[in-house]
């Protein structure tokens, strides 16, 4: 049983950009109310004619070729999505298809904005294992298809996109580039954040959720770096769900993670739940803010209350 690691990454978003003062037209808000309680300047949206799958696979052929690896290469696909719509075939199997991927597993994991560090962990199971050797792990989604555009508190936060990563099996001896996880949930307080209905409309109880998450996570995060062996100032990165830069910050802030580059691509992204730890994790490192080797803390938290993180060494 040998470990696994993150061979490559890739992101994409789709072209539109909606900006605050476009939002200011559709709901009564301004760029400045934005700004100050989410800290989220731009998002992007994709169109009606660009399902979650389809996300999805441009950032998982990123990914692929930024590893050197074919789409015959993978055995196992696993997307992290809650705004997949159709049921079946599942997000993966179609993922899969577009990409001419033969013969894989391929499962959707839904565990909202916590699914990518899921979905992560999952693949480095199923490696150690020996289900898998090489795996494409995928958070993607579609928020504006949930989204009640005339509720302010809600319309302001989401954003649309996806990112991917290549998980392949460790060499004998080679130590593993993807840590233990530590998972868990507030099951009782899973309403807080919901994406109900027909047609299903995401929504949330904000202030609750803010508590739980500057209060309680911290020491789960921290928690999360002894499981790898470190401490939080050992860490060169650190990615959380880009929920909002209200949230972000002081709980990296409370994490303790004095030397680390601090993900807030939230500002420009929106939140775009399971999506959003790899599409800031790719843009961290294709801006060169880290490098291969470097100790990186994923952490998602949000719907169900669910939370997951492992620390990861850069592809």
């Amino acid at each position: 049983m040998h470990g696994s690691r993150i061979a490559a990454i890739g992101h994409y978003q789709p072209a539109k950009v909606l900006t605050n003062d476009d939002l200011a037209r559709m709901v009564d808000t301004d760029d400045e109310w934005i700004r100050t309680r989410v800290g989220i300047h731009t998002r992007h949206i994709a169109g009606p004619d660009e399902p979650v799958d389809e996300l999805a696979a441009h950032a998982a052929a990123k990914a692929l070729a930024a590893a050197g690896h074919t789409p015959a290469d993978i055995d196992l696909v696993v997307v992290a999505t809650s705004t997949a719509i159709e049921r079946s075939p599942n997000t993966a199997a179609r993922v899969a298809a577009r990409l001419g991927i033969p013969s894989p597993a391929a499962m959707d994991v839904n565990v909202v904005c916590a699914g990518f560090t899921h979905a992560l962990a999952t693949a480095d199971h199923a490696v150690r294992a020996g289900a898998a050797i090489r795996a494409l792990v995928i958070g993607a989604e579609k928020m504006s298809d949930v989204t009640d555009w005339t509720d302010r508190s809600t319309c302001v936060l989401v954003g649309d996109g996806a990112g991917a990563a290549v998980v392949e099996a460790c060499a004998p001896g080679e130590e593993p580039g993807i840590g233990p996880v530590l998972w868990g949930s507030v099951p009782e307080m899973g309403h807080m954040v919901r994406i109900e209905g027909t047609p299903p409309r995401f929504a949330q109880e904000g202030p609750s959720v803010y508590r739980w998450a500057t209060t309680q996570l911290p020491a789960i995060a921290r928690r999360t770096c002894e499981r790898a062996g470190l401490a939080p100032e050992d860490l060169a990165g650190v990615v959380l769900h880009q929920a909002n830069l209200r949230i972000i910050e002081p709980l990296a802030e409370k994490l303790g993670a004095v030397n680390a580059v601090i993900a807030r691509d939230v500002t420009v992204s929106g939140n775009t739940s399971a999506a959003s730890i790899p599409l800031a994790f790719s843009k961290l490192v294709e801006q060169g803010a880290l490098v291969s080797g470097d100790p990186v803390l994923l952490f998602g938290f949000g719907g169900n209350l669910s939370y997951a993180g492992q620390v990861v060494h850069c592809p």
